[in-house]
């Protein structure tokens, strides 16, 4: 995939939405068979004398343990930190799992091999980026798209948020290990795609609307991973190896792309603050995780839902608001809304219905409701008042509430 690196570099030295785009840093990606050998031979080739594999117990039986016989061929030494559970038989990327991961890595070691899927990465993420040491990605599950990303969504006293670390020198995917993942990481890998038809929408909103940061580029690099994986859907519920390359690849091609814009916006809108909202409540309850991306897929049907419901059709009244508007703030909201009103209209109406979103997610044998997921109805209703909270990011989400409830005196929902 080092190709799609050199192409994306060369259309961002060109493109003029105004924007710095970041270097891609990554050296070499390898999807294929058989790479965990690869994995073995670029370390030494880069003259790296001490490695620490961060892992958990699954993932290093997954392939730590097979790379482990590679590396024992080569001059580079390793140790190997498992990563603890909680009580729930949870590794979460805590200030728990940081600090032991920060324990056990020494102070000659000088590369981190992330061998797991999200929450692994970004520990080691994490861990790379304090110890001022690079690591290497290899992925065991096809769950997430931030193996080539810098964001490293950690929780921190019980509250989740996004920091920015650094993205990896390299990836090896290998898709042996890929394809023997679990069925439920499969449909998370594929529900976080779908994610990107809300996340897509509401970031041109916010930029149209708000004045954020967007690139044109970026976005059409996203839809293009997201595409992919929608026309290739029959094939990723097989789990066959073709399937898992499609996957694999637009995951890390979404990546790629939050890499170059250097935040998370195109990939990450109010599907995913119902997701990490959801998270947290489960983490103050005590309750076992759910995978992130099964809980974006539930998420982006349910955001289809009440923006089909709610934010669309108020497009069309906008009118309403202009005698009860009690800020200047949102005066100017509105009155962008107004402006760029067919252009939000088309970003919109791009997201398919909550119906067909569930019917792919059903595909690849994931969940499709909130309940599914034990979230009750109280529950979903408090997450859609109150999630928007987590990130400053200005969604139609938080337009429903923000903007709208506070001067609409109708009840909106």
């Amino acid at each position: 995939m080092e190709k799609i690196i050199t192409e994306m570099m060369s259309l961002a030295n060109s493109c003029d939405c105004g924007n710095h785009h970041n270097q891609i840093p990554i050296e070499t990606i390898l999807v294929g068979n058989n790479v965990l050998g690869d994995a073995a031979a670029y370390l030494e080739k880069k003259s790296f004398k001490k490695a620490i594999i961060i892992a958990d117990d699954q993932t290093f039986r997954a392939a730590g343990k097979e790379l482990t016989k590679h590396l024992f061929t080569t001059k580079v030494g390793y140790s190997t930190c498992l990563l603890q559970p909680d009580e729930n038989n949870d590794v979460v990327a805590d200030e728990k799992s940081l600090v032991q991961a920060l324990l056990e890595t020494s102070q000659d070691t000088d590369v981190i091999i992330a061998v797991g899927s999200g929450t692994i990465h970004d520990i080691a993420r994490f861990t790379s980026t304090k110890m001022k040491i690079p690591f290497i990605s290899v992925p065991t599950a096809p769950s997430v798209d931030g193996f080539t990303s810098m964001g490293a969504p950690l929780i921190v006293r019980g509250r989740k948020k996004t920091f920015q670390m650094k993205a990896p020198i390299a990836v090896f995917a290998d898709l042996i290990v890929l394809k023997n993942a679990p069925k439920k990481m499969i449909a998370a890998g594929f529900g976080n795609m779908l994610a990107k038809y809300t996340s897509l929408a509401d970031w041109q909103f916010g930029h149209l609307v708000y004045g954020e940061p967007y690139c044109p580029l970026v976005a059409t690099i996203t839809r293009e991973a997201l595409n992919l994986c929608v026309e290739k859907a029959d094939k990723i519920a097989a789990s066959d190896e073709e399937g898992i390359r499609f996957l694999i690849e637009a995951l890390i091609q979404s990546g790629l792309a939050m890499l170059l814009f250097g935040q998370s916006h195109p990939a990450s809108g109010g599907e995913h603050h119902l997701s990490h909202y959801w998270e947290m409540e489960f983490l103050r309850q005590n309750r076992p995780q759910v995978l992130h991306g099964v809980k974006v897929g539930v998420a982006v049907a349910l955001l289809a839902e009440v923006y089909e419901r709610e934010f669309i059709p108020f497009l069309y009244i906008l009118r309403k608001l202009d005698d009860t508007i009690k800020t200047i703030e949102d005066y100017s909201i509105v009155r962008n809304i107004k402006e760029n009103i067919e252009e939000i209209k088309a970003a919109y109406a791009a997201i398919p219905k909550a119906s067909q979103l569930r019917e792919l997610i059903e595909k690849v044998e994931g969940e499709i409701l909130p309940s599914q997921l034990g979230i009750d109805g109280n529950f979903v209703m408090r997450s859609l008042t109150e999630a928007h909270h987590l990130r400053d990011r200005f969604t139609a989400l938080k337009f429903l509430n923000e903007v709208v409830k506070v001067n609409h005196h109708e009840e909106v929902r």
